[in-house]
């Protein structure tokens, strides 16, 4: 992911729909332009905003699906998939207002739903999740054993409470930004977390004292 595998899958994508236009003959855009000003100017036409956009969502994109899903290959592959897909949406996407981000990562959450719908089949019953993030794991300092009771306190969630944790802590969303991509209020977002945060406590504490 570091090495922006997808450059040469996003800016021909772009060039080919022949979109390339208005924003493009405006000149470079400012070093610290918004997400949502990259958006306004990719939309426009700007390959070079594009580019960007991939630059300031991929991690926390990536870091979300890499939560909801078990295996480091599987989150990466995914993540390729949402960027094609925010690409190949960018002609239709109206601004009205709303953050980019949150329609951003209302793609990343259609796309993980997608996978784990096709994998649910044949997936093996009990089956021990893979640490997906790599970072996560050095950041918690936690043995293998650790990581696995954390993984199965995660899966023993509700589907909604892990969703908040993904947003909130995978993707680094406010409460408000998790709430648009949820379709919930925000309010609603913080309770989810707290409580997901106190199911995990409890969980792990209880594994510790098994």
């Amino acid at each position: 992911m570091r090495d922006r595998p997808l450059t040469a899958t996003l800016r021909p994508t772009l060039v080919d729909g022949a979109r390339l236009g208005p924003a493009s003959a405006q000149g470079a855009l400012a070093r610290d332009a918004s997400v949502d000003e990259l958006a306004m100017a990719a939309t426009a036409g700007d390959a070079e905003a594009v580019g960007r956009l991939y630059d300031e969502l991929v991690d926390p994109i990536y870091h979300y699906v890499a939560m909801r899903l078990r295996r480091r290959e599987d989150a990466e592959d995914v993540t390729q998939l949402v960027f094609e897909r925010i690409v190949a949406a960018l002609p239709r996407y109206r601004h009205n207002g709303k953050p980019f981000a949150a329609w951003a990562f209302r793609i990343a959450r259609n796309a993980v739903i997608d996978h784990q719908r096709r994998l649910r089949p044949t997936e093996p019953l009990g089956a021990i999740a893979e640490p997906a993030d790599g970072m996560i794991v050095e950041a918690l300092s936690l043995r293998d054993e650790e990581i696995r009771e954390l993984r199965a306190a995660i899966r023993a969630l509700t589907p909604d409470q892990q969703e908040a944790l993904a947003l909130r802590y995978g993707a680094g969303l406010s409460a408000e930004e998790a709430a648009r991509v949820m379709g919930r209020q925000a309010g609603t977002v913080r309770g989810l977390t707290f409580r997901a945060i106190e199911a995990l406590r409890r969980n792990l504490a209880r594994e510790a004292g098994a």
